[in-house]
């Protein structure tokens, strides 16, 4: 959002300040102004010159000698120029030796401007310069009266006709101004025009706020007698409003008002198309005006787009509709799409003789999606998508119909015609000035208070304690927003350091983020740093990962507006950021590299989309270098113990996971229920990733693991009795996984079984083929008394028969 300050002022007429002074108080009171350019920075002793009289040059073809008045007493200095466009009578800019000019003859603006001094152009005296529109720091798009190349003639337009020799030719141009950008929040819809502005500029600097007067104008017709409305869809469109203007008169626009709508950034076209900009401006209400006689039936519909409809906007393209999107229609066809952009079939043209003129108001996100579909970004789109007020549509209009019959441009026909099903009614914000005075550690009076109010508008009951909200601040809805108010007219600089009031709590943290604390403590224990990898990734990352065409994973969240390809699906694995990222590391030659991390899966319950995904934490540990599997292993059941995870702990070396070893692969259970996998990278998975050694990945899913774990740790003193044990060697066939064997050990040991080791595995010559041979270190301990050997027998009796289920046998 813009504003040159001259139309700030025209509103906040005592306004007296510098572009910083004004910059600085309208930041702190909320409106953020991110900068200014000042229109006459480089521009330094220019005045009003006419050329009197023209010589050819003696030594040069393309060049003249002028004689040049430059003030009202008639002094005349001499100028060499090789401007084609120079003619004797002709009233132009003229910098003085000593001037400063913004740019040059090729509309490049210099930095600093550049300095014009005497000299001589082959060999004859020259005492300034003319000035072309560019050399002033403008362009011939805001300055259309400028030719397209040579001076900028001002006797050329009749605006300038009582223009004084010698005057101040930058303020002929409206150029001693100062244009603000501002950062414009999306709720201060308001601000989106000068008026919204100009309220706060006035609010802020203490002085009074004048409004343009707003009068009903029109002859003694009825708009109603030459055009009908009717909205099929109120949903979208809450209010339209539309006025007839016939006997059009199709000009240029007054310059007061090129010159406002250019220092806005607005190129002036001509007076309809110039008053239509300048009050979407001024009020931040779009509007549109159709050729009356191109409508059929002169009526209006607003109804939705038919599926596959085709349309000619104004600027000759074609464009494919859809019932998402609202359109304007006549009695026959479609004339515009609501709230981005006419058509061509009823555009004006200077052949014109009677308009409607619409103003209305469509949901802020219907414009905004529709805008989207069809790739078209529009001044009047960016303000509809705000959500804007609908009872400002009626003064917007009343106020462009008030400027054509002051610019003489049509006749305007008397009423207008207003659909508007549901008015929008002003809101009452309960107001109690002590919460305000507690909240911002202040001691206000309530008056002070309720003059801040007055001053935006928002009138105040003394009978109800309420504030009386205006349907145009659709930002104030409850009493922190009144405390807002008061705080930022206050002066947030103003308001002291307090401490917060309340009763002191203990505070920890969940017992979800615990587990997790305790996962990064482990892993970072074991020498894994974090990483941190996108949550959205290419659907590629399927195809190196080896996943079947029938694999749920591959059903992913697709995103509607995405960065790239690269970024167009919603991660089901973290496993595609955590190789990339280890093959990152491995292609800048870092060794033995171990990374983690606690990220987010996203798994659709259905596709397409009706309901949010399933978001699953996942603890992700990844390494390549020194270590391998069972070292993996190891981190893992380090982390179950420290969370607090008991029962029974089985890896399944059948994962089924395609991006896997598949014999380096395991599932992990607890209780038979899956909570993770581990095992090696397939090697082709590898490849893919460009990693040239072995690596390993293990995936722990936290929501289970939370569900599991647990801190309800008993503390039992020290063993006041020896314990007992047994070594026991078997052999059994290499099939048998040593979780099994354990899992027979921990059921058949009874309750004085303490712990259990593998100390030894060997397969050879002594072992008959296809058997491995199996040692485990038993112990027994009682806490009340020592054990005899007959209990612990007894206990390895069970063991061993356990274990002959299996077909494992004692080794002799």
């Amino acid at each position: 959002m813009n504003t040159p300050l001259s139309w700030i002022k025209a509103y906040v007429p005592d306004l007296d300040c510098t572009a910083q002074e004004y910059t600085d108080a309208m930041t702190l009171t909320g409106t953020k102004v991110e900068g200014f350019e000042r229109f006459d920075a480089d521009l330094e002793k220019i005045v009003v010159g006419k050329v009197l009289k023209i010589e050819r040059h003696p030594d040069a073809d393309k060049l003249v000698i002028c004689q040049v008045q430059v003030d009202a007493d008639g002094r005349t200095i001499q100028i060499v120029t090789g401007a084609p466009n120079v003619k004797e009578g002709a009233v132009v800019p003229v910098v003085l030796d000593g001037g400063r000019v913004a740019g040059g003859h090729d509309g490049k603006v210099t930095p600093g401007g550049i300095k014009i001094k005497k000299g001589k152009l082959r060999g004859v005296e020259s005492d300034g310069m003319m000035c072309s529109i560019e050399e002033m720091g403008r362009t011939r798009e805001m300055y259309p009266d400028a030719p397209e190349e040579g001076l900028y003639i001002f006797s050329d337009n009749p605006a300038y006709d009582k223009l004084e020799i010698g005057s101040d030719a930058v303020e002929a141009l409206g150029l001693h101004d100062v244009n603000f950008e501002y950062e414009i929040t999306s709720n201060r819809v308001d601000c989106f025009g000068v008026l919204g502005i100009a309220r706060e500029a006035a609010a802020t600097f203490q002085k009074a706020f004048v409004p343009p007067v707003v009068t009903e104008t029109g002859n003694r017709e009825k708009a109603s007698d030459y055009v009908s409305v009717e909205i099929e869809d109120t949903k979208l469109c809450s209010r339209y409003v539309g006025r007839v203007v016939k006997n059009i008169k199709i000009a240029p626009s007054p310059m007061w008002l090129q010159r406002r709508l250019a220092a806005n950034g607005i190129r002036p076209i001509n007076n309809i198309v110039d008053i239509t900009n300048y009050v979407m401006e001024e009020y931040a209400q779009p509007m549109h005006a159709y050729d009356l006689d191109q409508l059929s039936g002169r009526k209006i519909v607003v109804r939705r787009a038919k599926d596959g409809e085709e349309f000619v906007t104004l600027d000759g393209q074609t464009r494919k509709v859809d019932s998402s999107m609202l359109m304007i229609c006549d009695a026959e066809k479609a004339v515009g799409i609501a709230g981005i952009m006419g058509g061509e079939n009823s555009k004006i043209t200077d052949n014109v003789t009677t308009m409607l003129f619409e103003a209305a108001c469509f949901d802020g996100t219907n414009i905004r999606l529709s805008s989207k579909k069809l790739g078209m970004r529009t001044d009047a789109a960016a303000k509809f998508e705000k959500g804007l007020d609908p009872n400002n549509a009626m003064t917007a209009i009343n106020r462009a119909c008030q400027l054509i019959e002051e610019l003489g441009a049509g006749e305007v026909v008397g009423g207008a015609v207003d659909v508007y099903p549901e008015p929008k009614m002003e809101k009452r914000v309960k107001f109690d000035y002590k919460r305000t005075n507690a909240v911002l550690g202040i001691e206000l009076e309530k008056s002070e208070m309720i003059r801040y109010f007055e001053k935006l508008n928002l009138n105040y009951d003394h009978e109800t304690d309420e504030v009386i909200v205006p349907t145009w601040r659709q930002d104030v809805n409850e009493q922190c927003d009144l405390d807002e108010e008061v705080a930022r007219f206050y002066g947030y600089d103003k308001i002291p350091t307090t401490l917060p009031t309340g009763e002191a709590t203990t505070g920890k943290i969940s017992f979800k983020m615990r587990i997790e604390q305790i996962a990064r403590q482990i892993a970072e224990q074991f020498g894994f740093s974090e990483a941190q990898t996108y949550s959205f990734e290419s659907p590629k990352v399927f195809e190196k990962l080896l996943l079947s065409q029938e694999d749920k994973q591959r059903q992913a969240v697709v995103i509607s507006n995405p960065l790239g390809e690269d970024y167009s699906v919603m991660r089901t694995l973290p496993l595609g950021g955590m190789l990339t990222s280890l093959a990152t590391n491995y292609n800048r030659r870092n060794k033995n590299v171990r990374l983690y991390e606690l990220a987010n899966i996203y798994l659709p319950k259905s596709l397409p989309l009706s309901e949010l995904p399933d978001e699953r934490t996942q603890f992700t540990l990844g390494f390549y270098g020194n270590g391998d599997f069972f070292d993996l292993k190891g981190v893992v059941e380090e982390f179950l113990e420290k969370a607090g995870i008991t029962g029974l702990l089985t890896y399944e070396p059948k994962a089924d996971k395609n991006f896997l070893h598949p014999g380096r692969q395991a599932q992990i259970r607890h209780n038979n229920d899956v909570i993770g996998y581990l095992g090696e990278v397939h090697p082709e998975v590898l490849g893919s990733y460009e990693i040239g050694e072995r690596a390993y990945i293990a995936v722990l899913d936290m929501p289970q693991i939370v569900e599991k774990a647990g801190f309800d740790i008993k503390y039992t003193g020290i063993a006041k009795y020896p314990a007992m044990s047994r070594d026991i060697s078997m052999v059994m066939d290499k099939g048998i996984l040593a979780g099994q064997v354990e899992q027979v050990i921990r059921k058949n040991g009874g309750r004085y079984l303490e712990h259990f080791e593998l100390f030894d595995i060997y397969e050879g010559a002594q072992i008959a083929e296809g058997k491995k041979s199996m040692a485990y270190s038993v112990s027994f301990r009682a806490s009340d008394k020592t054990l005899s050997d007959a209990e612990v027998n007894s206990a390895v009796e069970k063991i061993l028969k356990g274990l002959a289920e299996l077909g494992i046998e004692l080794r002799s």
